[in-house]
């Protein structure tokens, strides 16, 4: 029996380090490199112009704002999964010292070992339930930033005119080599956050 218990007893450790995997989603936020020039100045109706879309969210104001909401959920999250997983550990640490010290019967122990390995199930259940749930909020936040962007583009360009807007980073280099006149980002950044300001505090 009392390798059964430091078998619980190891499976509560890896689920106490499972729950970092909540904030695995966390890790994977747009960067932006290169150097800055000036934005936008050659741009003319008709042209095909083109935004830095890792630059332009990660100086979106309302990305800013969602994402520190996100993560301290997330952590807050995270952290709730630590305290429960260290409470397990000790309860099957008290267990085992009990039990090897002959201080509880053998329905005793069993009904405590049943009770631990149920609680274990339970707390990996909740671990599992609760990557999803950030990773689906994760998913949700992104979608709101780029329909966002979606939006107030299809606005601009019923003013600007141009052919086409594409988009290019880092990751994607749809634009390997362009005209920094037709780099629009700063000035969509600069129309977004003015946008955005009017309807954070309503």
């Amino acid at each position: 029996m009392k390798n059964t218990f430091f078998k619980i007893l190891s499976i509560a450790a890896i689920v106490v380090a499972a729950a970092a995997l909540v904030l695995a989603c966390l890790n994977h936020k747009p960067t932006s490199k290169g150097v800055e020039v000036a934005q936008g100045s050659g741009a003319q109706s008709g042209d095909i112009v083109y935004v830095r879309i890792d630059t332009l969210i990660m100086q979106y104001d309302m990305y800013s704002d969602l994402r520190s909401s996100f993560e301290a959920k997330a952590t807050s999250v995270q952290d709730d999964l630590n305290k429960k997983g260290r409470k397990l550990e000790s309860d099957i640490k008290a267990f085992e010292n009990q039990y090897s010290k002959g201080l509880l019967t053998r329905s005793a122990a069993e009904q405590q070992q049943n009770s631990l390995q149920q609680r274990q199930q339970e707390l990996q259940n909740l671990m599992a339930q609760k990557q999803y749930e950030m990773q689906e909020e994760e998913m949700v936040l992104n979608n709101r930033i780029m329909d966002a962007i979606k939006t107030y583009l299809e606005e601009y360009n019923k003013v600007h005119g141009f052919s086409a807007i594409l988009t290019t980073s880092e990751a994607t280099n749809i634009v390997i080599v362009g005209n920094p006149g037709l780099d629009i980002t700063q000035e969509v950044v600069e129309g977004l956050n003015a946008e955005y300001i009017k309807t954070r505090n309503k």
